[in-house]
């Protein structure tokens, strides 16, 4: 491709991201870094498993598959919004206002569309799933054993805090 080519194509995808973003603060080139780094790590995840001939589970039992689940529900809340993992979150956040039963609410720092994009990343559940979820998959992989204990003490943690939540609406409603 000509440098002219490549420099029309640069400013074509230019605009087209100006009128994605319709005026927004939107970090689509970070978002990029971001997708491209997952499928880096889950590209290597697999050649690795291929290397050492790890093969993949024949399948995933219903007792594995909640395990995961809820092993990546309660992870992913961990990262993204308890207070005591915040300092993990300092570089791409700034604190904002608690949120939820230990958990605050932070604000993505937008230096830079990367910070922004990561920014975004930790302190979204949703977004942290993903990436829990294939941790947890490329550990059935490699190690099954404590990858069920490490779902199991999640699923755990995650049962516990529906309980706390639940006696303290009983609470409520005894008073």
């Amino acid at each position: 491709m000509s440098h002219q080519g490549t420099n029309g194509l640069a400013e074509a995808t230019r605009d087209e991201a100006g009128v994605y973003r319709h005026g927004e603060d939107r970090p689509l080139e970070g978002y990029v870094l971001v997708m491209a780094v997952f499928a880096a790590l889950v590209a290597g995840g697999a050649g690795v498993a291929a290397a050492a001939g790890r093969r993949l589970p024949d399948g995933i039992s219903p007792w594995d598959l909640l395990l995961i689940t809820a092993g990546t529900h309660k992870l992913s809340r961990t990262l993204s919004k308890d207070a005591v993992t915040s300092p993990l979150r300092v570089p791409f956040t700034r604190y904002g206002s608690t949120g939820g039963p230990a958990e605050v609410m932070e604000d993505t720092r937008t230096a830079s569309d990367v910070r922004h994009a990561i920014g975004e990343l930790v302190t979204c559940p949703f977004c942290l799933d993903m990436w829990i979820a294939t941790g947890f998959a490329f550990g059935y992989v490699f190690a099954p054993r404590v990858t069920r204990l490490v779902a199991a003490t999640f699923t755990a943690l995650a049962g516990a805090d529906f309980l706390q939540l639940l006696y303290a609406k009983g609470q409520q409603a005894a008073q």
